[in-house]
């Protein structure tokens, strides 16, 4: 299994994503409850946790701003639990990111039911307004 590490505690611009410019950010309880799942994303990617219970969303989006400003990432993927409103934070964080630095590759991965869903990144992008979630609900309704 990848080695845990968190965001939090790994150097910005440490050598591991120097040489690797992929990154995984993972809500902590991928790990535990789908390790298969977890397994599948860390393989090419430098992988770290992050339990944005523990975590404020402010650390965590300068953190990840802090390590695209640096270094030139080939993707971000973003991989937690769904329905979490913890985690959701995750996914809104790294979009945050890419409004900062640009250009941002990421993929964003919810798990439901077992198995591993991949995420727009403009629905990330809208699910921050409930304004326009409600318009889409109400339409689809």
């Amino acid at each position: 299994m990848a080695p845990y590490r968190k965001l939090l505690d790994v150097n910005a611009a440490c050598r591991a994503i120097r040489e690797v410019r992929r990154l995984l950010v993972y809500g902590t309880c991928v790990r535990d409850e789908h390790p298969s799942i977890f397994e599948e994303y860390a393989r090419g990617r430098v992988s770290l946790a992050v339990c944005m219970e523990e975590e404020h969303f402010n650390m965590v989006a300068l953190k990840l701003a802090s390590i695209a400003a640096r270094i030139k990432l080939e993707e971000l993927v973003v991989l937690t639990v769904d329905g979490s409103p913890h985690c959701l934070q995750l996914h809104m964080a790294a979009e945050e990111v890419d409004r900062i630095v640009g250009g941002l590759p990421r993929r964003h991965v919810v798990v439901e039911g077992g198995r591993a869903i991949e995420i727009e990144p403009e629905v990330v992008k809208i699910a921050r307004y409930l304004s326009k979630v409600q318009r889409l609900v109400r339409k689809e309704g």
